[in-house]
């Protein structure tokens, strides 16, 4: 209310005083500018994504011995899910599906064999330019939108430069960061973790022609044996071949460890000692160029993913390894990020959430110690389909004034949630054009109402349907059923420790007829599975989630394979360059930021 004073003639008893409203914030849709202050005052989003952090990494859920005082006061001064679930245990397919609050098969990024993410930056499966991300119809409702740090949703589908599936063809006006993702390659002495068992076989057979050709040469020379020179020709062809296959996609990590600002290559490859630094300081440079409009900001970290990587500031200073390091050097991010906001006075009327993409990776380890997440008293990790240790991820969200401080909710959520409720905020609709999984969270964590909408939640491994939730109406009880469970080996791990990581397809999974039945209200860490003696509603719920899956699969619609061998093996002509290809090879220069958004 403002009020003012208003002097008619010189008579101290003729002051009359008018109490006006501010009429501007309380004007109706007829009035000229045609909006009502909600929508003139839109706010702001800052979204904070860790890779492969596991729900136990992190002091409010738990943990008493890795430090996390900035992510815990975030917990504190907001809105904890104790239930939030992602759409998907692997990068790929859950990125894709927190885009587009969509299961990720329906855009195509589910896989059906033994590749389940995408394996190379210049390959042509990707996030398709049918797909509608949050950020695009944000960007049409006026808001700068950014993302700074891991994409992995593909660049380039037929050439270099057409950048099809690039965040700035998804409603990002500015990026800077990770196109693809850290792999083991990009820290050198960490050895190689894309299709590891292939690249051994192409050097068998590197060696084998090579021992062949020599072999021929030297019994040639010697006179022992007239060979044609046509064979040894031949043979050294084909071991030039052989060693370019595994050699060039394989050993150059230059090609998958780039660093780019929007659509130039700044850095081949990635220096990841200074990374840290780099990337918080352009999240924060986002934040301060766009404080005086709405703004949607993507923190999307390059922590924890293998090869971990520190700076010099935490090593050795966590109780838990280089791994502990790494999580506390994201909480420090974290702090960082949320004092950027409260430095500019924006805390009001900025959403911030915190989550990770999906669970640790339990058997990542070496010599010196785990290298994976910790996910607490959940069964299971990254890439083991529906088992909730690879799926249940920390879940926060803080907006002081908006948002009662310290409230926990233990309702099923969902990653996917995120796009209905960000586009509602903003102001925009959802297309009519699509079928989404996610709902708008605000009615639940505002504590308008105390049941999530997602009465059915489904759980994919690839293309598969893994396994499903219901939480009745009538009921605490969230019970799961897992049609399949990955192999553990050896027998008795918790964990594909043979392989290295566990796959979807037949061979390497067991179905279960009935199915495997949990009720995670009682047994979160789904140790005790129920029968139809030990749970009175066991037939019931079998059925109900039976028929939910029908009426579930009836909504899916064919779309093209982006994971396929097709789509995901290296051409070179699809490589991001940073000079003249294949000469590709820049360092960013020191102190260089973004200007654009």
């Amino acid at each position: 209310m403002l009020q003012w004073t208003v002097v008619f003639g010189k008579s101290s008893t003729t002051y009359v005083t008018f109490t006006l409203e501010l009429l501007i914030l309380t004007a109706s849709p007829k009035c000229s500018t045609g909006l009502n202050y909600d929508n003139v005052v839109k706010p702001n989003f800052v979204l904070m994504m860790v890779d492969d952090l596991g729900i136990g990494d992190i002091g409010c859920f738990g943990n008493d011995t890795i430090r996390t005082p900035n992510i815990d006061k975030l917990a504190l001064d907001g809105v904890k899910l104790t239930q939030h679930i992602a759409a998907a245990p692997l990068c790929t397919p859950s990125r894709a599906a927190f885009m587009t609050g969509r299961y990720a098969l329906r855009s195509g990024l589910g896989a059906i064999g033994r590749v389940q993410v995408i394996l190379f930056l210049g390959a042509s499966g990707g996030l398709p330019t049918s797909e509608t991300t949050f950020a695009k119809l944000l960007q049409k409702e006026g808001y700068a939108t950014g993302i700074v740090g891991k994409w992995h949703l593909g660049v380039n589908c037929e050439s270099r430069n057409d950048h099809c599936h690039h965040p700035n063809n998804h409603g990002f006006d500015y990026f800077y960061g990770l196109p693809f993702t850290l792999f083991n390659d990009c820290k050198p002495g960490e050895g190689s973790d894309v299709l590891a068992d292939i690249q051994q076989k192409l050097w068998n057979l590197t060696l084998l022609v090579g021992l062949a050709l020599l072999t021929l040469v030297c019994v040639h020379a010697a006179g022992l044996l007239e060979v044609s020179g046509k064979i040894i020709v031949l043979l050294a062809l084909l071991w030039f071949l052989a060693f370019g296959v595994w050699y060039v996609p394989f050993q150059l990590h230059t090609w998958n460890c780039i660093l780019m600002r929007n659509q130039e290559v700044v850095e081949q490859p990635i220096v990841l000692e200074t990374l840290t630094e780099r990337l918080i300081r352009e999240a924060e440079q986002f934040v301060e160029r766009n404080q005086h409009k709405p703004f949607m900001l993507f923190l999307s970290l390059a922590h924890v993913h293998t090869p971990l990587f520190i700076s010099k500031d935490f090593a050795g200073k966590s109780k838990n390894g280089l791994y502990g390091d790494n999580v506390e050097e994201v909480d420090w991010m974290i702090g960082r990020m949320v004092n950027a906001i409260e430095r500019l006075n924006l805390s009001d009327r900025t959403l911030m959430y915190f989550t990770s993409d999906h669970g640790g990776f339990i058997e990542d380890s070496d010599a010196r110690g785990q290298k994976g997440g910790w996910n607490g008293i959940y069964r299971g990790g990254k890439a083991m389909g529906g088992w909730e240790g690879g799926i249940r991820v920390p879940g926060i969200f803080r907006w002081p004034g908006r948002l009662a401080a310290g409230r926990v909710i233990d309702e099923p959520t969902s990653l996917m949630d995120l796009y209905p409720t960000l586009v509602n905020l903003a102001g925009a609709e959802l297309p009519k054009d699509r079928i989404f999984d996610g709902h708008d969270l605000m009615p639940l964590i505002e504590g308008r109402t105390e049941r999530s909408e997602h009465e059915f939640m489904f759980h994919y491994c690839g293309m598969y349907l893994n396994a499903a939730r219901w939480h009745p109406p009538d009921s605490n009880a969230v019970f799961k059923v897992h049609f399949f469970t990955p192999n553990f080996s050896p027998p008795g791990a918790g964990g594909c420790y043979d392989i290295g990581i566990c796959m979807c397809h037949k061979g390497f999974v067991t179905y279960h007829n009935p199915p495997l039945m949990f009720d995670l209200a009682v047994d979160p860490s789904e140790s005790t599975p129920l029968t139809a003696e030990t749970k009175l509603r066991y037939a019931e719920v079998l059925q109900r989630i039976r028929e939910a899956v029908e009426e579930h699969r009836r909504t899916l619609q064919p779309a093209p394979n982006q994971l396929s061998w097709e789509n995901v093996l290296w051409r070179p002509w699809l490589q991001p360059c940073c000079g003249t290809f294949p000469f590709c090879s820049c360092v960013e220069a020191t102190g260089s930021a973004g200007t654009a958004a």
